[in-house]
């Protein structure tokens, strides 16, 4: 069954991946591409609509993205965000310009005014708060459009053209900052473009199942298992549809967690399924030593995985494809064509150029994180592995600042479970959505037993958020981050200063590395 599908077009906006969040929650099916996509690839996927995003640029600048003249005569709605607006009124014929400072520039929450008589605008209040963060304004509004909304710095937050379909708002819809942000997509992709919302789980599952056994047929599959929540779905996802025909290998790299190795085997050693288990420890250490730029140590960890599961497939005997957890957020940020890297994902941006098997199977790469959840809801795996805290694939050589040693795995991974331990015991577990402990290659003067000490900086991280694309550090109770410190530092040798990271998601990420 094929969906309906809105193409989001990116021109380099930080919001990307949540803009076509906010477009799934609608129950809309959508996909990220470039701006450089040919527009014949795009016209392939017959969207229903088209939504530019925003973008760092000034559209009036000659290296700036712009946009192809043929996508504003594909016949299908159209909505452009921020830089996207300023993209619609550049192309079709208006003028943007850089903001006078005091008029027509807002960054930040905004009180803005409607048109309730906009189709993007209808049913909502006649005035709300946005979320803004533009230097230019559209200076002159082409023609056949007509002003929807304004603010008190700028007459032209927001232009119509309904009968093209043709909208374009200042501000950001898909913020949580924006009142109303997600009924205003919501009009936009039911009342403008005509959806009928037949994105859901249940038929992703069965569709997804069905492709599965059309590519594999009578091959065997090797799947990249690392015990995560994606490669725990992708496994169960595998498993329904070409059962013995899968066998999961487990690679233990030498950089998981204190006890994960045999935790990880315990639980899918259960499954009807061939499970292998690989210490590759020595390895990828040997591999690593001496390195300390965060994208080569993804890539070596990339290309490694690659290289045993190509000597296992061997020893196993015929295999066909190479299965991973890839998901959708791990294709975005390592970039395409010219988008930027964020950091490479080592089952993305690591991969070798060349793998010694037919084909790579990645059934869940174009879901998001909540939606692979629901999907292993869906499949019926238990709980502990679908709510289970997301782990990198590099697991702690990226949590490890500057080269990867045992002696400092040893001291991350202990002060990575104390951490957890008494976050388990203040009860706060399930008000986190990912939190770890970082060691740092900083290295400070401490006083311990009347004497001096120089000694490691342990960073914590918890962040909460509902995407993963976003995310906003916890407010841990002073007295629990007291109780943490004095632990870590009397506990673990070696660390003498505990931090706790306050950064939020952007303009950090939520590893470190």
């Amino acid at each position: 069954m094929a969906h309906e599908t809105v193409i989001v077009l990116d021109f380099g906006g930080q919001y990307n991946q949540l803009i076509a969040r906010r477009v799934r929650e609608q129950g809309v099916y959508c996909e990220v591409k470039p701006y450089t996509t040919p527009v014949a690839d795009l016209k392939a996927l017959d969207p229903i609509g088209v939504i530019f995003t925003g973008g760092p640029g000034s559209v009036y600048d000659p290296a700036a993205p712009q946009a192809d003249p043929e996508l504003f005569r594909l016949g299908v709605p159209i909505l452009g965000i921020c830089y996207g607006c300023q993209l619609l009124a550049h192309s079709l014929g208006g003028k943007v310009a850089p903001a006078q400072s005091g008029a027509a520039r807002e960054y930040g929450k905004t009180g803005t005014s409607f048109d309730p008589d906009c189709r993007l605008f209808r049913g909502l209040p006649a005035e709300s708060v946005t979320w803004m963060s533009h230097g230019d304004y559209m200076e002159k509004v082409p023609e056949g459009f007509r002003l929807t909304a304004r603010s008190a710095a700028c007459p032209n937050v927001a232009i119509a053209d309904e009968a093209r379909g043709f909208y374009g708002v200042q501000f950001h819809p898909e913020v949580n900052h924006t009142e109303h942000g997600a009924a205003m997509l919501r009009n936009f992709l039911y009342e403008i473009c005509g959806a009928s919302g037949d994105w859901t789980m249940e038929d992703y599952k069965e569709t997804a199942v069905r492709r599965l056994r059309e590519k594999i047929g009578d091959g065997r599959v090797l799947l990249a298992l690392s015990g995560g929540v994606d490669s725990s779905v992708a496994a169960a996802l595998l498993a329904e549809a070409v059962g013995k025909q899968l066998v999961c290998v487990f690679v233990d790299h030498g950089l998981m967690r204190l006890n994960e190795g045999d935790e990880v085997e315990a639980a899918f050693s259960k499954w009807d399924v061939r499970f292998v288990r690989v210490n590759a420890g020595e390895r990828f250490l040997s591999r690593l030593a001496g390195v300390t730029e965060p994208e080569e140590k993804r890539k070596i960890i990339g290309g490694e995985f690659i290289r045993v599961f190509e000597a296992e497939a061997k020893k196993i005997g015929r295999v066909d494809y190479l299965a991973q957890g890839t998901i959708y957020p791990d294709v975005i940020e390592s970039g395409a064509g010219d988008a930027a890297v964020i950091k490479s994902h080592h089952n993305v941006g690591g991969l070798p150029d060349c793998v010694d098997f037919k084909e790579i199977v990645e059934p869940l790469r174009l879901l998001f994180k909540d939606e692979v959840r629901r999907l292993g809801r869906e499949l019926g795996l238990p709980e502990y592995l679908v709510g289970r805290q997301p782990f990198p694939g590099p697991g702690l050589a990226i949590r490890c600042i500057g080269e990867v040693t045992r002696d400092k795995l040893d001291l991350l991974r202990q002060a990575d479970f104390i951490f957890r331990d008494e976050i388990a015991r203040a009860g706060l577990a399930g008000s986190m959505d990912q939190y770890f402990a970082v060691l740092t290659n900083m290295r400070s003067v401490g006083v311990m037993g009347d004497g001096r000490t120089y000694d490691y900086t342990l960073a914590l991280r918890s962040v909460t958020t509902s995407d993963f694309m976003t995310a906003d550090w916890t407010r841990i109770p002073y007295d629990v981050l007291d109780r943490i410190s004095v632990r870590l530092v009397n506990e673990v040798p070696h660390i003498n200063r505990v931090l706790y990271d306050i950064t939020s998601k952007p303009p950090a990420t939520i590893e470190y590395e």
